[in-house]
């Protein structure tokens, strides 16, 4: 039912009489008491401590009398006299410390986090969100309130961390979400003020340090609380899971990109790292149906690893990075039935994968245990699980890329083992070699290739029997047909005696127990 004019200008009134005007008052009495001071200062009425004095039994009196009105119904009016009790306690406070010099610093700054303690404990007694607001608001103000212009770097960040570690425990406790919003945003504003006006190369690691700290108590942000996020009120623990990482980063990126660029590249990988292992407790945790914080875990881990990837393109880094986005690419693809991100996973993938062939595999490596086989294993890690993301699919489109897959995985993999092979007989440099020497090394290098490739259609036809696959059987019959050709077009002529005979023997030997089988599978099909 459509609310009438006159219940709308009721609503409207209400609003305006009862919550606009109030803080408007609230703002008045506190500027008015301001100007009071001041003029009172001016004229010698009362003296620097007295007026102290006065202000901090003001504002303890008035809080006093907000608890009577609380009492006899009126919640939003005694919030309201708190509002100013607070803010009379701390202007008193300031004005003790930086106005009149009569305290130290750290005596008010101590009596500041005594106000903002007394506030945090009547929001939990009376479950009142607003005085935690409140509270949250004095602590972030009081390092500001009583700074001394000094570096204290240290000290301002240990306090705003175990500030933010009250506010993450009043908001598991209570379900208070925009206080997480609220703290986030205070200690964003802190840090880049701190770090506009002091940061030096010096206090890398301790600022380091700390960022990382905080980044990690607002990571959990979608755990927190006993149940979990609904998409209608989750807007604040939204906003704080992008800008969180958002804002990590780029800390980072400032402080480490010109002089540290390798710690960098592994602080990012290692954030990518944590955001892929939350995964699966999010995933528990969310409705399965409605996930909100899943795609976004998903998304900032993707976004870590693709800013990293740049960030050391020598030394392999940049295909690393290629292939993980893909491979990370296609489980998203997966989790969020989305083609596009499959589409985009491939290119990443392919733009690994020739990165890798073409430009990475030009150098000589020891045998196996070296970066290059390491490239080729994780490419081929890439296409195995797009394999099984489209095989898991179904249909005819996704069987294509299916397909493609283990196409290219398996030619990878001889890829990889060429490689190997080239560089176990690449001779080393500045080696003089006789050329009978030369001879003896080729013929060897051909016949571990055909052994190489004996080995691994044998193995491709052994799967493929065990998977009752005709596709990799067919691969298998493929490359034992050209390792067949090579060693009686080829072998028979470049190698020498010893070596022909045991490509002959070997091959012959595959030949048999691959038509044995095909004849085994005939005769149970027959059965």
């Amino acid at each position: 039912m459509k609310p009438t004019p006159t219940s709308a200008a009721v609503s409207l009134e209400s609003r305006i009489g009862g919550q606009w005007l109030n803080r408007i008052g609230i703002v008045a009495v506190l500027v008015g008491l301001s100007y009071f001071l001041k003029l009172a200062l001016e004229n010698g009425w009362i003296g620097p401590a007295a007026q102290v004095i006065i202000g901090l039994f003001a504002g303890i009196g008035i809080l006093f009398w907000s608890e009577r009105f609380r009492a006899k119904g009126y919640p939003a009016f005694a919030y309201s006299l708190k509002a100013v009790s607070f803010g009379a306690l701390y202007l008193s406070l300031w004005a003790a410390s930086q106005y009149y010099h009569l305290v130290p610093p750290t005596v008010a700054f101590v009596g500041m986090v005594m106000v903002t303690l007394t506030a945090a404990a009547l929001s939990l007694r009376q479950n009142a969100e607003l005085l935690a607001a409140f509270a949250l608001a004095g602590g972030l103000l009081s390092p500001v309130l009583v700074s001394t212009g000094e570096n204290h770097e240290i000290a301002l960040f240990s306090y705003l961390l175990l500030l933010d570690l009250g506010t993450v425990w009043m908001v598991a406790i209570k379900g208070w979400r925009r206080l997480l919003l609220g703290s986030f945003a205070g200690t964003l504003l802190l840090f880049s003020a701190w770090a506009v006006s002091y940061y030096t190369e010096p206090q890398l690691l301790t600022t380091v340090i700390f960022a990382s700290l905080f980044f990690l108590l607002y990571v959990p942000a979608p755990f927190i609380g006993a149940a979990p996020p609904r998409r209608q009120n989750a807007t604040e623990l939204v906003l704080v899971t992008i800008a969180n990482p958002a804002a990590y980063f780029i800390a980072c990126y400032l402080m480490m990109e010109r002089d540290y660029r390798l710690p960098l590249v592994w602080l990012t990988l290692a954030a990518a790292v944590l955001y892929f292992v939350l995964l699966r407790p999010l995933r528990r945790r969310e409705q399965p149906d409605t996930p909100l914080f899943e795609p976004l875990y998903l998304a900032v881990a993707i976004g870590f690893i693709t800013v990293a990837i740049p960030l050391k393109p020598d030394l392999y880094w940049l295909t690393f990075g290629w292939l993980v986005e893909g491979g990370a690419l296609f489980w998203a693809a997966h989790r969020g039935k989305s083609f596009l991100l499959l589409n985009l996973g491939a290119v990443a993938t392919i733009l690994g994968v020739f990165r890798l062939v073409f430009v990475d595999s030009d150098t000589r490596q020891p045998l196996l245990f070296n970066p290059r086989f390491g490239l080729y294993l994780v490419a081929i890690s890439a296409l195995a699980l797009l394999a099984w993301v489209t095989k898991l699919r179904g249909g005819d489109e996704y069987r294509q890329w299916s397909a493609a897959a283990v196409l290219g995985l398996n030619a990878l993999a001889l890829i990889a083992l060429h490689f190997e092979v080239l560089d176990y007989f690449r001779p080393a440099p500045n080696q003089p070699l006789a050329m009978v020497d030369w001879r003896s090394l080729h013929i060897a290098r051909d016949f571990t290739y055909s052994a190489v490739w004996m080995i691994y259609g044998s193995a491709l036809m052994l799967v493929g029997f065990w998977k009752r696959s005709a596709f990799l059987r067919w691969q298998a019959i493929a490359l034992l047909a050209l390792t067949a050709a090579k060693v009686f077009f080829v072998d028979i002529n470049a190698l020498e005696r010893g070596y022909r005979i045991a490509a002959f023997i070997v091959l012959g030997a595959i030949l048999l127990a691959v038509s044995f089988f095909y004849q085994r599978a005939r005769v149970k099909a027959a059965e």
